[in-house]
């Protein structure tokens, strides 16, 4: 008998079965596709050539996740690769506000308004990053706070909504750069805890940067799963599960799935009908005949570009999203262009980029037009690139992630307690009616991202419990 079986071969479920396997318990992981991956994978969806991520592609979270950090996965193949500007966020003046290494260098591009009110906002925090990432992704249960002085802190200037935090700002550029920080997680400025996300993000970004894998997001899964198999863990792939009686015995099985497909597998019944799902993303694989033309400098060499005129038109597209049931008519996107620090993306002089706005749960509409004349707001030009285009909309992304239902790449509405609380409120978010079944995915905390420690944390129940036994 297995000690632990592990359902989807996701960053989490990867992680979890990692954690495991380094403290000695016997593994098995069972993915529905045929490559490992989840929301870290890399394929050629335009042209022969083009390496696109279908989904993830730059991963502040990742480079500055503790449970990657403690694992040697450098030793199988993964290298960060950072662009000369983690984020840019350009203006239809031709200016750009941008997220730098560089606290200063990012204060400035504020203006002198709001440069001073910047630092003092991450300045304190900085010194004690480590420690406070810990702390933060670690909630609400599974470790106690190394630094709870610093957490306090941080919940204080996080956990109301962005707006107020960014009512210390008094020019746009900086609110607008803020409004798109928290975009990230398609949450409406003015929820809970939506401060900390921005912040969050930024704080990230200070201190090892937005990163992007070389050669793909691929590489992150491909180096999870290659340390996985070196510590005796085994992989299965092409293996669908539709019920427990489809795994073969074990003390605990873990998994990297939605709440909602756990409680039809598990026969859980409507144990998660309370869970929310948040609004969908319409999301578009460009081929480019040559860099994106960008009418700000700074957006040419970063390697995230985040679109949106100002806070309002941000917030505007947000709540279409994700409280009008509409698709919005300027949407705010989240662009990457990994091409810009890894030429093996793409042929000799051509392009890969990556773009996405949100619209609503399951929408079935083509949001590419409205894209498009967002981009050429900003990088006039654009379509004169474009060799070749794969677009997903909701309906697509669910099907090629069973976990990104209605196309929700958040795997569950980042608003309200459930930010904090997902995917029950409860103290012990990583169990489930069942005391030898577990949920690892990204609807447990700390939520979306590809970071891994949502397996890690629930390999910590996991392995507490097989110690019990």
């Amino acid at each position: 008998m297995l000690d632990a079986v592990v359902v989807g071969a996701g960053p989490n479920g990867l992680t979890a079965a990692v954690e495991l396997a380094r403290r000695g318990f016997s593994v098995a992981v069972f993915e529905a596709r045929d490559t490992v991956g989840g929301g870290a994978r890399t394929e050629e969806l335009t042209l022969p050539g083009f390496r696109h991520d279908p989904c993830a592609a730059a991963h502040p979270l990742g480079v500055n996740s503790p449970a990657f950090r403690a694992l040697p996965l450098e030793r199988y193949g993964l290298e960060w690769l950072h662009p000369e500007l983690p984020m840019a966020h350009p203006f239809t003046d031709g200016s750009a506000a941008v997220l730098s290494r560089s606290v200063a260098e990012t204060a400035a591009s504020f203006g002198p308004r709001d440069a001073g009110a910047y630092r003092r906002l991450v300045e304190p925090f900085l010194p004690k990053w480590d420690t406070l990432v810990r702390d933060f992704m670690s909630l609400p249960s599974t470790a106690l706070p190394r630094d709870p002085v610093t957490l306090a802190r941080f919940g204080l200037a996080g956990l109301p909504p962005s707006t107020w935090l960014t009512s210390r700002f008094r020019d746009e550029r900086a609110k607008t750069l803020f409004a798109g920080l928290v975009g990230h997680v398609m949450a409406p400025l003015g929820g809970f805890a939506t401060g900390a996300i921005g912040l969050v993000f930024a704080l990230a970004a200070h201190a090892r940067g937005w990163p992007v894998a070389r050669g793909g997001s691929q590489s992150i899964s491909d180096a999870l799963a290659a340390y996985l198999k070196d510590l005796g863990g085994e992989i299965h792939t092409d293996y669908e599960v539709k019920r427990l009686d489809d795994l073969p015995p074990a003390r605990a099985y873990v998994f990297d799935t939605s709440p909602t497909a756990l409680a039809k597998i598990a026969g859980f019944g409507d144990y998660y009908a309370n869970y929310r799902y948040g609004p969908g993303v319409f999301k578009v694989d460009y081929a480019l005949d040559g860099p994106v033309p960008w009418t700000a400098k700074e957006a040419r060499t970063a390697g995230t570009v985040q679109i949106g005129a100002d806070s309002t038109e941000i917030n505007t597209a947000l709540r279409a999203a994700s409280r009008e049931n509409r698709a919005p008519d300027r949407p705010f996107m989240i662009t990457v262009q990994p091409s810009v620090v890894d030429p093996t993306r793409a042929p000799a002089g051509k392009h890969v980029f990556w773009a996405y706005g949100h619209v609503p749960s399951g929408w079935t509409g083509d949001l590419t037009d409205a894209l498009e004349r967002q981009l050429e707001r900003f990088a006039p030009g654009f379509r004169d690139r474009v060799l070749a285009r794969a677009t997903a909309g909701p309906p697509e992304l669910a099907a090629r992630n069973a976990n990104y239902v209605g196309g929700d790449i958040g795997s569950g509405a980042v608003s309200g307690l459930q930010i904090l609380l997902r995917p029950k409120l409860s103290l012990s978010p990583y169990g489930t009616p069942h005391p030898a079944v577990f949920i690892c995915s990204s609807s447990t905390p700390p939520g979306p991202g590809v970071h891994g420690m949502s397996g890690h944390n629930a390999a910590k129940a996991v392995w507490r419990r097989l110690r019990q036994a």
